[in-house]
């Protein structure tokens, strides 16, 4: 049998919630968790710790193969603590894990909506802007005067499902540049883990492209859409009743719980929301709660499935495309299921 090494790219997320990554190079195979060692960086550098004392320490929580590299070579995301075992303030992993575990028989399933939009690096416009067209024609369009970025929204799906990244769907959205992958359904934190990975494949592979990505809810302002990470959420009891009760009854009352902390909820649910949640745009307002049935202008939306089968799932439209999944399904499970 042949020696080789393993090639491990850590990659946390820094002061300003941006990617940073390090490569560290493994005699032999490594593979598991539990052979990954913490590891360190310069936290001065990334606006997360004073140059006194600057050394931030990296936890890796989950692994991935590296579709970029390929061979034996790894992808590893990790949290951010201080030496005295504190967590940064931008972390949130370790919180929502905690929130999961108090409760793993309601079987939380996610399907998070990233919407984004790819930017030109010299003109810093959406790719294919032009300020005479109207939005609509670039929705899951096809044709060259129509959709702009295919080739890295394509290369990005392969890597996605290469690196075992539980993507489910990708497609061109309304405005000129803009596009939105899928990643679910999964399982409590996992879908956590896999949205920020599918995020991190996303920024890398831009960098062959020359293209900026931008994950700001209104990065186009004026008669354009923003951007959002619709969550989509059920539990065992919404999809399978329970004690005689339909799906539908357990996902009324989640919805209910929701409407009583609606404002607790958009503080979670990502920076700059406000700008995209006016009401418009197929959005609704920021600051007012409101569900319907197959209304994409409400905070939550029912699908016409889901009612006539009496069981399913429902859409959170309120969460911005720069949200930190781990908040957004954390807090959906905490207030639908563990709160009274």
């Amino acid at each position: 049998m042949g020696y080789f090494n393993t090639v491990a790219e850590y990659i946390w997320l820094g002061g300003k919630d941006e990617f940073r990554s390090k490569t560290r190079v493994f005699d032999g195979e490594v593979r598991l968790l539990e052979q990954l060692p913490k590891w360190n960086y310069d936290g001065s550098s990334t606006e997360q710790a004073q140059g006194t004392d600057s050394e931030v320490i990296l936890v890796p929580r989950q692994v991935f193969p590296d579709p970029i590299r390929g061979g034996n070579s790894i992808l590893v995301w990790c949290e951010t603590m201080r030496p005295d075992g504190s967590y940064l303030h931008n972390s949130h992993r370790h919180w929502a894990n905690d929130i999961f575990e108090q409760n793993k028989d309601a079987e939380p399933w996610f399907g998070l909506e990233q919407e984004y939009f790819m930017i030109d690096s010299d003109t810093k416009k959406p790719l294919g802007y032009d300020e005479k067209k109207k939005q609509g024609q670039f929705y899951c369009s096809v044709g060259t005067d129509n959709a702009f970025g295919r080739s890295l929204a394509e290369e990005h799906l392969q890597a996605c499902i290469s690196a075992g990244i539980k993507i489910s769907g990708i497609n061109a959205e309304v405005a000129p540049g803009q596009w939105e992958f899928q990643i679910g359904p999964c399982v409590g934190i996992e879908e956590g883990d896999h949205l920020w990975m599918a995020r991190y494949l996303l920024v890398r592979l831009s960098e062959k492209y020359n293209i900026i990505i931008d994950f700001e809810p209104k990065p186009l302002e004026g008669d354009w859409n923003g951007s959002g990470c619709h969550a989509n959420y059920s539990t065992k009891e919404m999809r399978e009743g329970s004690d005689g009760k339909p799906g539908l009854y357990f996902i009324d009352n989640a919805i209910e719980k929701l409407s009583h902390r609606h404002m607790a909820h958009m503080k979670m649910y990502g920076s700059g929301n406000e700008k995209r949640m006016t009401g418009e745009h197929e959005t609704a307002s920021y600051d007012k709660f409101s569900d319907g049935v197959a209304n994409r202008g409400a905070s939550i939306r029912r699908g016409n499935d889901t009612v006539k089968n009496g069981k399913g799932y429902f859409e959170d439209r309120r969460p911005s495309s720069n949200c930190d999944p781990y908040l957004v399904t954390a807090m959906l499970f905490k207030t639908t299921i563990l709160d009274d």
